[in-house]
């Protein structure tokens, strides 16, 4: 058993191990969260982001975000302000602010989310894209 009491719970994690979801806007490799390591202030995932897809605007209420990008390129939204962002690049997302990933480039985007805490209350996203201000930036990305 781990010292945290998660008998199940892995301290190291390789592909083989990583929990995937399949999400609209690219697969999701869970390679750290509750159940799968013994920690409940961290989480990361790594996300592949196929060219023309994205996760819209939205916000996470109970925690914060590091999107980290390992290779090729996303417009990455934190608010009203948004940057391209390239291999080694990150951007902070504050708890509850709108944020929103787009892969326009013709190649896939490979970045890893780090999300704190990993145990919370609440809903872990909230789908902001149909309302305004964000409906229109999105129009006219």
């Amino acid at each position: 058993m781990n010292p945290g009491g998660c008998a199940e719970c892995l301290r190291f994690v390789t592909s083989k191990e990583a929990h995937v979801e399949e999400l609209p806007w690219g697969p999701h490799e869970w390679l750290a969260r509750p159940g799968l390591v013994d920690s409940k202030a961290l989480a990361l995932v790594r996300v592949t982001m196929p060219p023309g897809k994205a996760h819209r605007f939205h916000r996470h209420p109970c925690f914060e975000e590091l999107l980290y990008v390992v290779s090729g390129r996303v417009r990455q939204w934190v608010g009203r302000e948004s940057r391209i962002l390239g291999p080694g690049e990150l951007a902070h997302v504050p708890t509850n602010e709108v944020h929103g990933s787009y892969n326009v480039f013709e190649t896939p985007a490979v970045f890893l989310a780090i999300l704190s805490p990993s145990v919370f209350d609440g809903p872990a996203v909230i789908d902001v894209a149909h309302e305004e201000p964000w409906r229109s930036l999105e129009a006219a990305r």
